[in-house]
């Protein structure tokens, strides 16, 4: 059986190529390996990560939020909003079915090429497209069928609604507050490992293996400028409504899970120009809001503005298609770039019809499901709910179902309701919420506690947690707030080999705290204290 560098080297030395490497003598070696031992193929793969960017590479594509943040152009981080709560909620739910309808319209023809859609299409007789695909059970496999014209009774299962759940859940969790680890945590605990798929089958693989964010997304993991990041990065845009700044910033924390460089971009720029998409009617102001939050001169940039510039030119999107296709078709059929660039075409051509926005996305082919979703999501969020055409999303009948544990039946009413509250937290949240310091968000001090796991010392000046009394160092508070009489504050536990996010509710009363640890709803009581550790620790042994 080969081993997972010999699966994956020849698309690592793709990717490597792509980032702007030279990797001749890697490819050279390579052709030599054959009938070599595991550890040859791991020394090789090791070698080609190790290889440094072309100095004549004439792209600037970081990885950290602080550096994305740098080589950023001007623009507009947070924009005047001015929504009623009803209104608001008719938005976000406009996004969530919007959404719907977009994936429902492209999944039966996920990865076909235009050339082949087309055929199908003529050869249904439903050209031009104005409903969703017909269903030719000699053509398409029956799994597809409730996904197609007069067999659609709820949104089915797909990859592209399991993750705006799943980020949901997340920011249900810690809201502003939201860090990769936990992004991480809620994939274990809620998500099957046999229904993520290239990128994020790597990262769920390094994660059980204990390898965490952001390494988790470069551990052989050829896949990290794919889409997986990108179709991820919706909810993060309805959850910061008109502030493309925090959207991309929370996006930022879930992609860099999996994805690096472009892969990151591609959920921030999204998640930006969903945010911007509940104020601005123009989709120039939409695109221009998202490329606001990525790199100027990365490649993914480019790709955006080229498609920007021919929309403006040219009214055949096919004619456009073509550009696309000459300058961006190398890339693979779910790479960030290429994808992204038809979301664009699709935005352009569906700024005055809904419709016409997702069956562009759609018939232009590659990510057909992906595409037509995150077009879907835009148009939908800048349109409201009541305004989107009834034969796209009546026929879900408010209905979606999941794979994400817990949430295998749902209403997109109830998940617009839960959005709109995480919303309203998000918005109320400090600038730079990714910036913690517990010195300025906490009761500050320290603080001892009993619970059911024993006695701590928090110790928010120093921004740690210890246990008492089980001999591990201190462990690092990774999100605190403190608003009123409210605390919220996390950290990660080390528990030889493995370890998990625990997550403090409670309230603040003079020198008392009262609360519960998650997970388990563990009951915490303590009280304010000016002694030592060291004292605690004497007290506890005599």
């Amino acid at each position: 059986m080969k081993s997972i560098e010999q699966k994956l080297i020849k698309r690592e030395i793709i990717q490597r190529k792509e980032e702007g490497c030279d990797t001749t003598s890697i490819e050279n070696r390579l052709e030599t390996l054959h009938g070599s031992s595991d550890k040859d193929f791991t020394e090789l793969y090791d070698e080609l990560m190790g290889l440094e960017v072309s100095p004549t590479f004439p792209y600037h594509e970081p990885s950290s939020l602080e550096e994305i943040r740098l080589a950023r152009p001007s623009g507009k981080r947070k924009l005047e909003l001015r929504l009623t709560d009803e209104e608001l909620y008719e938005r976000i739910c406009g996004g969530w079915l919007g959404r719907a309808a977009g994936c429902a319209l492209g999944k039966p023809v996920e990865g076909w090429p235009k050339h082949r859609i087309d055929k199908y299409l003529t050869d249904s007789d439903v050209l031009p497209l104005d409903d969703f695909l017909p269903f030719n059970e000699r053509i398409l496999p029956k799994v597809h069928k409730p996904s197609t014209r007069g067999n659609i009774t709820q949104m089915d299962r797909d990859d592209d609604m399991d993750f705006p759940i799943l980020g949901l859940i997340a920011l249900e969790s810690k809201g502003p507050y939201l860090t990769p680890r936990s992004v991480a945590d809620i994939w274990l605990s809620h998500m099957p490992f046999g229904l993520v798929y290239t990128a994020e089958n790597v990262a769920y693989r390094n994660f059980v293996a204990n390898i965490w964010p952001p390494e988790s997304a470069i551990r052989r993991n050829p896949y990290r400028e794919w889409i997986g990041a990108q179709i991820r990065a919706d909810i993060f845009g309805y959850a910061a409504p008109g502030w493309p700044e925090k959207a991309a910033a929370l996006a930022f924390q879930d992609g860099c899970i999996s994805h690096q460089k472009n892969g990151i971009y591609g959920e921030m720029f999204v998640a930006a120009m969903i945010s911007a998409s509940f104020v601005f009617e123009a989709i120039d102001d939409i695109v221009d809001a998202g490329l606001g939050e990525i790199p100027e001169n990365c490649r993914l940039a480019e790709a955006v503005n080229d498609v920007q510039t021919w929309c403006h030119s040219l009214n055949d999107w096919e004619e456009i298609f073509k550009k696309i296709l000459d300058k961006y078709g190398h890339y693979h059929g779910v790479h960030t770039i290429n994808n992204a660039a038809l979301v664009v075409l699709g935005l352009y051509f569906g700024q005055e019809n809904f419709e016409s926005g997702i069956v562009t996305a759609v018939r232009a082919g590659w990510d057909t499901d992906c595409n037509g979703a995150t077009v879907g999501s835009i148009l939908g969020v800048r349109c409201g709910s009541k305004k989107l055409p009834g034969k796209w999303v009546d026929k879900f009948n408010d209905r979606l179902m999941s794979a994400v544990k817990g949430h295998n039946e749902n209403r997109f009413s109830s998940l617009a309701k839960r959005t709109v509250q995480v919303a309203k937290k998000v918005l109320n949240s400090p600038a730079e919420q990714e910036a913690v310091s517990t010195k300025e968000t906490s009761p500050g001090g320290c603080w001892d506690l009993e619970t059911g796991w024993g006695r701590q010392r928090v110790n928010f000046d120093a921004g740690t947690v210890k246990f008492l009394e089980d001999g591990f160092e201190p462990y690092p508070i990774t999100a605190c707030q403190y608003q009123g009489e409210t605390l919220n504050f996390s950290f990660a536990i080390d528990k030889g080999g493995w370890d998990f996010e625990v997550d403090f509710e409670g309230i603040v009363n003079a020198d008392a705290i009262e609360g519960s640890f998650f997970p388990g709803d563990t009951p915490v009581q303590g009280k304010r204290s000016v002694s030592t550790e060291e004292d605690s620790a004497k007290s506890s042994s005599s």
